[in-house]
């Protein structure tokens, strides 16, 4: 049966109020969640970006659904660090911990005051910390000279299995490439022909494990609400990449999406006051083969939709 769970977005919620709507979300019926790791915001308007490590332990302890992160080591992060991260959390919540790892944006690691590396460079370098993180999940002294530099690390602290390393991919090729290391996929919603896509690249690859989506939905009480919260939270976030990879800060985002119409937005997120509609589009991803399907609501405020898809959504697709 397909798992839904709840996004955990820093970027727009302040840690306390976020902790608050995941302990709710379990309450309401949602199966697991997951969790951003951003320094910077996309947008001012969100406001916000508390650090993810720090939350995801009080998450775990204040509930017992199993979560996950997309992280990205290699600049702002280093491998070494995300490894005993991982370990920790693993060790102590036995099963309920997975990460999944992607290439990053600039936004976050420009903070180092190291160079922005070419994609082909930034993918590279994630390959490197791949290696590392599970030689030291696998107990291994690591010494490491490449992208990233490791001087015989070990982790005197481990779980007693490894979690999941699952691979982050919006793209066809990206997908086909983490299928040489991943426990995994996740991406984001998409047109569904092209997560079909996504999905048989992976799969025809030889990728292994559970397919994740992270969907971008805005509901309220009427069709203009809905419009207006993605619109206002969202819009900086409808650029393709590489533009989304390589802007630096979060004005930057605000002045490249000042003009941005209400329809690119929608092309984007999933907005619609009509549970029937938004249930709708969840079973399409089920139908696309989705084993964990995580819900975002874009807003800010999160009690009324974790409410009313605990009670409404969730329930019907489970039928």
């Amino acid at each position: 049966m397909t798992v839904f769970g709840i996004h955990a977005s820093h970027e727009q919620i302040h840690p306390a109020a976020l902790l608050r709507a995941v302990v709710r979300a379990e309450e309401a019926g949602f199966d697991a969640a997951m969790s951003s790791d951003h320094f910077s915001p996309w947008s001012a308007r969100q406001g916000h970006s508390g650090f993810a490590w720090s939350w995801l332990g009080a998450a775990l302890q204040a509930t017992s659904l199993p979560l996950g992160v997309v992280n990205a080591p290699g600049q702002r992060y280093h491998p070494a660090i995300i490894a005993q991260a991982v370990g920790t959390l693993a060790a102590m919540y036995p099963g309920r911990f997975w990460a999944a790892l992607g290439t990053g944006e600039a936004s976050n690691e420009h903070i180092t005051g190291d160079g922005w590396p070419r994609k082909e460079v930034r993918t590279a370098r994630l390959r490197e910390c791949v290696d590392v993180i599970r030689a030291l999940l696998a107990g291994e002294e690591v010494s490491h000279d490449g992208l990233v530099t490791v001087d015989r690390a070990r982790l005197w602290t481990r779980p007693e299995q490894s979690p999941p390393l699952v691979g982050a991919a919006v793209s066809e090729a990206t997908a086909r490439w983490c299928a040489e290391w991943a426990d995994g996929l996740i991406t984001v919603n998409a047109p569904v022909d092209r997560l079909r896509r996504m999905i048989d690249a992976y799969r025809e690859a030889g990728g292994r494990g559970r397919l994740c989506l992270q969907v971008h939905l805005s509901w309220a009480a009427t069709e203009g609400e809905a419009a207006r919260i993605a619109y206002e939270q969202w819009r900086s976030n409808v650029f393709a990449p590489p533009v989304c990879w390589d802007l630096e800060t979060a004005e930057h985002f605000d002045a490249v999406s000042a003009n941005v119409p209400a329809e690119q937005v929608a092309e984007v997120v999933n907005i619609s006051a009509d549970l029937g509609r938004q249930a709708a589009w969840l079973r399409e991803y089920v139908e696309l083969g989705f084993d964990e399907i995580y819900l975002h609501h874009v807003g800010q405020e999160q009690d009324a939709f974790v409410d009313t898809f605990g009670a409404k959504v969730l329930p019907e697709l489970r039928r």
